[in-house]
């Protein structure tokens, strides 16, 4: 081979090089000119999400503009419907220790006490109304309401009481 040829093809290569980016700029143009033509078609469901999403969490009020707008929005929301009660407001201890005490309470999960009279021996002596406030509001790991907020405080005192007549 000779210097000679080496130029030729060098040259050839450098020609395929520059057609090659000359045909890569022209499709990225004519690609460009295809996505301005064809516009932008939102999904309505994904607006919405992307809408609900965005609103703030909760409203600032200042000044008597934002009183009255609390004020407003207070009676809005106590003009909607009563809040959800569980069970449809069942007192049936047994049916509300079974579908949420029992989680933890047959197994003794996180410290539970069991249905057996060795784990409420040091809880008896505080009597019922005790350990009624504690299943409302808490103690120790477990939640209050044992994690169901639309547990009424009535119907938390019926399972108490079944959990209570199982006990003794």
């Amino acid at each position: 081979m000779s210097a000679n040829d080496d130029r030729i093809f060098l040259k050839r290569f450098s020609l395929v090089i520059v057609a090659l980016a000359i045909f890569a700029i022209v499709m990225i143009l004519v690609a460009f000119q295809f996505h301005k033509t064809l516009g932008q078609h939102d999904n309505p469901a994904r607006v919405e999400a992307i809408s609900a999403r965005i609103q703030p969490v909760a409203g600032v009020y200042a000044g008597e503009t934002g009183r009255a707008a609390a004020m407003a929005a207070a009676e809005t929301a106590s003009a909607g419907a009563a809040p959800q009660v569980a069970f449809d407001g069942s007192l049936d201890g047994a049916m509300i220790y079974d579908r949420v005490c029992a989680a933890c309470h047959d197994s003794g999960a996180a410290g539970a006490p069991m249905l057996v009279a060795a784990d409420w021996t040091d809880r008896l002596p505080k009597g019922e109304d005790t350990l009624v406030d504690h299943a409302i509001n808490g103690i120790g790991v477990m939640p209050a309401k044992g994690g169901r907020s639309d547990l009424s405080d009535e119907q938390v005192r019926a399972s108490v009481e079944y959990m209570l007549a199982q006990v003794q």
